[in-house]
């Protein structure tokens, strides 16, 4: 079994964001990053399959050169090789566009990733991906086995849970708890640096969004304390000023 897990290259959550050139660019100036959280889940399910399956990993990133120590840092934990689409991940179309190309290519069993990205948060590259290879797609994911041919998931809906079982080859948007994050070991850290690479240009595809501007979410209000012998007022003050109730 062949197994694509895409992960994206995204800042610390503790990091601090700012923009420049009159907030139409985000500003790299000092940014640690990351794979995504929801990367994460998908990249150590995959392992833990390959380690009871007998499946092979194979990392994928759209992305720029700075994202190659996230790369490295996923082949430390486990993957087989990796590739990564010399290019800036400018849309979820755009990404989508890329991740299927190098599926079609390479006819892999099943592509996992994250359900949504930390940093635009789309949720929606999955779909688009399963749409382009005309294979099923199913998000968020919470609990993989794969028996064969087949695939038994479970995903989180409205008010519960869904149980499925789908034949491969499938698209999924992953989320914990399918796995427990995995920390690279030293031998995997020193094997990581021979396991091949691959940086592959993009192919060509018409954008399908135009970025006007960024700004910050609105600072929070100020927190009103209330005393508890004052208790009653707060349903004055949820009525009259939050205007919640």
């Amino acid at each position: 079994m062949k197994i694509l897990v895409c992960i994206t290259n995204v800042p610390d959550t503790t990091a601090k964001i700012t923009f420049t050139d009159n907030n139409t660019k985000f500003n790299k100036a000092g940014i640690s990053y990351i794979i995504g959280p929801y990367d994460d889940y998908a990249l150590a399910r995959a392992v833990e399959l390959k380690e009871s399956n007998g499946a092979t990993v194979t990392v994928l990133n759209v992305g720029e050169a700075d994202g190659d120590p996230q790369i490295r840092k996923a082949l430390a934990i486990g993957a087989d090789d990796a590739i990564r689409v010399n290019a800036e991940p400018t849309d979820s179309y755009f990404v989508a566009v890329q991740i299927a190309h190098i599926a079609k290519e390479n006819g892999y069993d099943l592509i996992l990733m994250g359900r949504e990205s930390l940093d635009f948060n789309s949720g929606v590259v999955h779909g688009l991906v399963g749409e382009m290879l005309g294979i099923p797609s199913y998000s968020p994911v919470m609990k993989l086995d794969i028996d064969g041919t087949t695939a038994k998931l479970a995903r989180e809906i409205d008010g519960g849970k869904e149980y499925l079982e789908a034949p491969l080859p499938l698209v999924l948007g992953c989320q914990e708890p399918i796995a427990e994050w995995k920390i690279p070991n030293m031998r995997g850290i020193m094997t990581a640096r021979t396991k091949p690479l691959n940086v592959v240009e993009p192919v060509e595809v018409a954008s399908m969004t135009n970025l006007e501007s960024y700004s910050l979410p609105a600072p929070k209000g100020e927190c009103k304390m209330i005393p508890a012998e004052e208790a009653e007022s707060l349903i004055t003050l949820l009525r009259k000023e939050a205007r919640v109730l």
